[in-house]
C-alpha cells in the first residue's frame, strides 16, 4: 500500500525530518513521503471535506479530466481545477501528459500533534 503523510510541524521539526530523510536516502532505505503544513488551519484548508471527496473519487476513478471530475462530483469546474492544482502541487494528485488526473497514493496518514515537541 502506497501512503503519504500529511503532518503539522514547525520549521525546526521540518528541518529535523529533512535531515532524517536525507540520512535514510543515503542508505537507500525506502521512506514514505511527507507533506508538511505549518498549522491545523493549513491542514484543514488543504484537506477540506470537498478536497477529500475529490481525492477519494480520483482514487476510485483514475484517468479523468478536470472537467469530467467536476461533472461527476457536480461541482463548479473552476473550483475543481483550483483543488486539483493545489493537491497536485502538494503531490497528493498527479496529472499525466494529457492532463488526466490520478491519485498516486492509496492512503493519506494525517498527523496533527496538539503539543509542541520537547
Amino acid at each position: 500500500m502506497k501512503r503519504i503523510h500529511v503532518e503539522v510541524m514547525g520549521s525546526e521539526a521540518a528541518a529535523r525530518r529533512l535531515k532524517k530523510l536525507w540520512r535514510s536516502s543515503e542508505k537507500h532505505e525506502m521512506v514514505e513521503p511527507v507533506v508538511a503544513v505549518g498549522s491545523i488551519s493549513e491542514l484543514t484548508a488543504l484537506l477540506s471535506p470537498k478536497r477529500m471527496e475529490l481525492l477519494r473519487f480520483v482514487a476510485d476513478h483514475p484517468g479523468l479530466s478536470v472537467r469530467a471530475l467536476a461533472q461527476a462530483l457536480e461541482r463548479d469546474y473552476k473550483n475543481v481545477h483550483t483543488d486539483v492544482a493545489e493537491l497536485e502541487e502538494r503531490h497528493l494528485l498527479e496529472r499525466d501528459e494529457e492532463g488526466l488526473v490520478s491519485a498516486p497514493y492509496d492512503e493519506i496518514v494525517i498527523r496533527a500533534p496538539l503539543r509542541k515537541a520537547a
